[in-house]
């Protein structure tokens, strides 16, 4: 394995190791305070229907349909988290899965690692200030911001549906002018994703538009969303904008479910489930921007925005 990449699989295992840490000690602080006399966030453990989510979305995230705008629509379908807590949750509990598909792809798929390395750092720099400015909104700019990633979600998955992607090339390797433009749009996919944006079908199309072969995408989107999400989760944690259980439902659920998609299922016939969930998606991008613009009681609006 070249050394570049060998130092990126390094640092990711670093990192994983860390965030791990770090949030393990967070929840057993909250736990202590939920125990006392004054009580801090409730901490539970994850529901069945919590672990069956994270591990449905990060099957199908393994296999290329993403994770975001499915979890998005079950959790608020179901009403499992509150709309404020949603941007936070998905960062913050499909983290560890996301790790594990990182190393996959990371270790398998050939990009030249010198692209993949800036490519990645472009994206964890944009998730910084995006998670700084999600943390601070009110719910209902998120319930419009979501609204509106849903919206582009449905488009990408008709996208893929209808073969409208950009083919791509044999590139391995950005340089130049490309390179610029490459690091530009990651970073910006870096700053929506801690809205709920996922990176997985802009990149697939900024690489193929930059004539990169589709398979170096893989990598490239991998890599980014394993060392951009902690970053993001960071923020979240620190300001309580996530919700517990269902973080620990997507992390305990979603881990194995990496590992069955890349090692046993590997494929699947994904263009029916993939206008099925479109039909999901649209539906919860409605109601997400209907809760939005619905009128409020004067109490509520002061308590939430």
């Amino acid at each position: 394995m070249p050394g570049s990449r060998a130092s990126l699989l390094c640092a990711l295992a670093i990192l994983s190791a860390a965030f791990a840490l770090l949030w393990g000690k967070r929840l057993r602080a909250d736990a202590r305070k939920s125990a006392g006399s004054h009580p801090g966030r409730v901490i539970r453990r994850p529901t069945s229907a919590e672990c069956a989510i994270g591990f449905a979305t990060d099957f199908l995230d393994t296999l290329g349909i993403g994770s975001f705008a499915v979890t998005t629509s079950l959790y608020k379908l179901l009403h499992l988290v509150p709309d404020e807590d949603i941007p936070g949750t998905l960062n913050v509990g499909h983290a560890i899965p996301t790790f594990i598909e990182a190393f996959i792809f990371i270790a398998v798929v050939a990009v030249e690692g010198r692209t993949l390395a800036l490519m990645i750092a472009a994206a964890v720099v944009g998730s910084w200030f995006g998670a700084g400015m999600v943390t601070s909104w009110p719910r209902r700019k998120i319930q419009i911001g979501m609204g509106a990633a849903l919206l582009t979600a449905a488009i990408f998955f008709v996208m893929k549906n209808l073969g409208w992607f950009p083919p791509g090339g044999d590139a391995l390797a950005l340089g130049g002018g490309k390179l610029a433009v490459g690091l530009a749009g990651n970073f910006i996919f870096g700053a929506l994703m801690p809205l709920g944006i996922g990176a997985y079908a802009p990149c697939m199309i900024l690489t193929s538009l930059l004539g990169m072969n589709p398979q170096a995408a893989f990598p490239i989107m991998m890599g980014s969303c394993a060392f951009l999400m902690p970053v993001a989760s960071v923020r979240f944690v620190r300001q309580e904008r996530y919700s517990v259980g269902p973080a620990l439902g997507l992390t305990l659920g979603g881990a194995p479910a990496v590992l069955i998609a890349a090692y046993i299922v590997k494929s699947l016939p994904l263009t029916a489930l993939r206008w099925l969930i479109i039909g999901v998606v649209l539906y919860t991008a409605a109601t997400m921007l209907h809760s939005a613009f619905r009128p409020r009681a004067s109490w509520y609006n002061k308590k939430h925005d």
